[in-house]
């Protein structure tokens, strides 16, 4: 095993092992935080068909609640029959009918982790992940010596990221 001898040495290590360990989650983070970013669009998802009973004269908002619809809106009703994009609802016997654009099964479960709140099961995952990425950034300015050319270089690229970051937080 190695020899932790120094502050260097630990961060070195760890920073190693932890990034080894860390590389499948980060895969999975990578993934679906690209997902995410079209999330608004329908990409990658596929077209899926309900038809389900919910109580009966349900009013607009109630309806949208339940069908769990980003912008639900009714254009139209006749006759107890409420139309909305992608289906109807049949206020008389609570039958609705309708279409959601849904990602596959696998890709919906990794774009929760990016979704997840305190509550929820992944919330440690998410709080271990975090943490690990903000250990990588640390120990990375022990990965040379202060001295060195690499080093010196770093740090201008660690300034430059940090600015871009701040311009982009900001815009």
């Amino acid at each position: 095993m190695d020899r932790i001898n120094n502050t260097r040495s630990f961060m070195r290590i760890v920073h190693r092992y932890l990034g080894y360990f860390m590389a499948g989650i980060m895969a999975v983070y990578a993934v679906s935080g690209v997902l995410m970013i079209y999330r608004d669009t329908d990409f990658l998802k596929q077209e899926k068909k309900y038809e389900k009973v919910f109580e009966k004269n349900l009013d607009e908002k109630q309806l949208g609640k339940e069908i769990k619809m980003k912008g639900f809106e009714v254009q139209k009703t006749e006759n107890g029959i409420l139309y909305f994009k992608n289906g109807t609802y049949n206020s008389s016997t609570g039958e609705a009918k309708y279409t959601k654009m849904e990602l596959p099964y696998v890709l919906d479960k990794m774009t929760k982790l990016h979704k997840s709140q305190s509550k929820d099961r992944l919330s440690p995952l998410n709080a271990f992940f975090g943490i690990s990425l903000f250990f990588f950034v640390i120990s990375s300015f022990w990965m040379f010596n202060v001295k060195s050319k690499a080093f010196r270089r770093g740090m201008i690229y660690t300034g430059a990221g940090l600015i871009l970051a701040i311009i982009l937080v900001f815009i």
